[in-house]
């Protein structure tokens, strides 16, 4: 007998004529799900940043400037002259200088704020009646234009004779700048090996005149100096003493942190593992 669907093989449907018409699906079992590993969030740069309007006190002119979300990014660890590394590669000092795109007056956010007359004045007689300005139209600064932006703020410094610290502080902050870009550069493909050369060379010029800079600061100014209090400043210079090779200072200041009572413990462990290492270049 031929089946109800007989007939179809000439539309095309040979391979349902024998179907069973009230037949009952079989269910299939269901397919085993296997347990997927916890999604590690991948962060863009933007992530971390956010525009935040400032009025410049230069030119009285308002405009924003790309900063860093407070708290954000997660902290991997501190490097000996204390700059901070941050989870997936995050590099915050590209986002700490405010510049003003009318007048070029530039500054760490830290210095951001009135200026006197006298250095408004400096500044527009040296600085915006020269300036020419990059435009920037990206989502974020590269390392080019941050660094572009750290020279203008150390330029802007210059001009209008601020303190020794705010000099250094710029200096020191271009300086682990100069270092994530060479970071960034040694894993990337390709061959960058004379920039990294570059990168390496003025990292150590800026390093110089951050410790000179603060060498100065700490005989001539009140603590805290950039931020920093007595201590947290003699760490940074015995580090970058020890770095530089002037080891006759890098000792002078671990017996100091190690002798004095506001120092922490863990301050003055970190401090006793330098002291190990100058030991082992005594030797």
């Amino acid at each position: 007998m031929a089946g109800l669907l007989s007939g179809l093989e000439s539309l095309g449907l040979g391979n349902l004529e024998n179907m069973d018409i009230f037949g009952k699906e079989k269910k299939e079992a269901p397919a085993k799900q296997e347990k997927k590993a916890p999604e590690v969030p991948e962060f863009k740069e933007t992530d971390f940043i956010y525009d935040k309007a400032y009025k410049c006190p230069v030119c009285d002119h308002d405009f924003t400037a790309k900063i860093m979300k407070t708290g954000k990014a997660k902290i991997k660890k501190p490097d000996f002259d204390l700059r901070l590394v941050y989870e997936g590669g995050f590099v915050a000092e590209k986002y700490d200088v405010v510049l003003c795109p009318t007048c070029g007056y530039a500054t760490l956010t830290r210095y951001h704020g009135a200026v006197l007359p006298t250095q408004a004045r400096l500044i527009k007689e040296n600085i915006t009646s020269n300036i020419v300005l990059t435009k920037y139209n990206e989502d974020t600064y590269s390392f080019e234009q941050a660094l572009e932006r750290y020279k203008i703020a150390l330029a802007c410094a210059v001009v209008k004779r601020s303190k020794a610290s705010e000099k250094a502080f710029i200096c020191l902050k271009t300086a682990w700048l100069l270092r994530s870009y060479r970071e960034f550069l040694e894993a990337e493909e390709g061959d960058f090996t004379e920039l990294i050369k570059t990168l390496t060379e003025q990292e150590a010029e800026y390093h110089s005149n951050a410790y000179n800079g603060f060498i100065e600061a700490r005989s001539s100014e009140d603590v805290p100096i950039a931020g920093m209090d007595s201590v947290t400043l003699d760490y940074l210079l015995a580090n970058l003493a020890f770095h530089l090779k002037d080891y006759p200072t890098c000792s002078r200041m671990v017996a100091g942190i190690l002798s004095s009572p506001s120092a922490k413990p863990r301050m003055k462990d970190k401090v006793r593992e330098l002291k190990e290492e100058l030991a082992k270049i005594k030797q």
